[in-house]
């Protein structure tokens, strides 16, 4: 459960630096509306397009599985989002008592044994549709139906919950580092040397396993600063 709370904890942190103290009222420092839902079917709908879905256009194209396992990433910054504000405004308990709760969910204890296998790509777009379908609902949120249907997704994109959890941390240190390089004003340069700021993270995560996330930080900043220069 360490992993799990430590990963609300960082989520909470990166929702108050980027959005205010307020955030899980719905509404940022600067008066926009919040909708973690929209954030999370659209991303959703990213998602998909990891596969060559269409029967029209690039029918033999393989499937981008490094891609999908950014995405899912991408999701679950939104669903413990949506999470952590559910909790606040039904006053269900803290960040630790949602951790607690969440840890007791079936998916929870399925994702926390190794797995590298891929899913059939028809079974995990017909998962990703559930899970947007659960968030374009206008009722009372599904959040434990949510969280079941996230936790089968992770394993059917061939993750688990190391490697989860290690993609999160990743990513959430690049979120950190977008917001402080010009990602609200646009001003951000999301590609470097041809590819997404994405990839370049996951690699330096993953030829050192051992780098700590400050680390990372550091990382990403040599490499950004050597592109800003070119």
């Amino acid at each position: 459960m360490d992993k799990l709370l430590l990963m609300l904890e960082l989520q909470a942190q990166l929702n108050e630096a980027t959005n205010g103290a307020e955030w899980t009222s719905g509404i940022t420092k600067n008066k926009k509306i919040i909708n973690w839902r929209r954030c999370i079917y659209m991303e959703c709908a990213e998602m998909i397009d990891s596969f060559s879905w269409k029967h029209w256009k690039n029918i033999d194209q393989e499937p981008d599985w490094a891609n999908l396992q950014i995405e899912v990433i991408d999701v679950w910054h939104f669903i413990i989002s949506l999470a952590i504000e559910n909790y606040t405004k039904t006053s269900r308990g803290t960040i630790e008592a949602l951790a607690i709760n969440v840890s007791k969910l079936s998916g929870f204890e399925k994702i926390s044994h190794q797995n590298e296998n891929f899913a059939d790509q028809e079974r995990v777009i017909a998962k990703v549709e559930e899970l947007m379908f659960l968030t374009l609902e206008k009722g009372e949120l599904e959040l434990e139906a949510l969280l079941e249907n996230f936790f089968d997704l992770v394993l059917l994109s061939g993750l688990d919950l190391e490697r989860l959890y290690r993609l999160y941390v990743g990513k959430n240190i690049l979120n950190q580092f977008r917001q402080d390089n010009g990602y609200k004003d646009g001003s951000y340069i999301k590609i470097w040397n041809g590819e997404e700021d994405n990839v370049v993270m996951k690699r330096i995560w993953e030829e050192n396993t051992n780098i700590k996330p400050d680390m990372l930080y550091k990382e990403l900043t040599k490499n950004y600063q050597t592109l800003a220069k070119n």
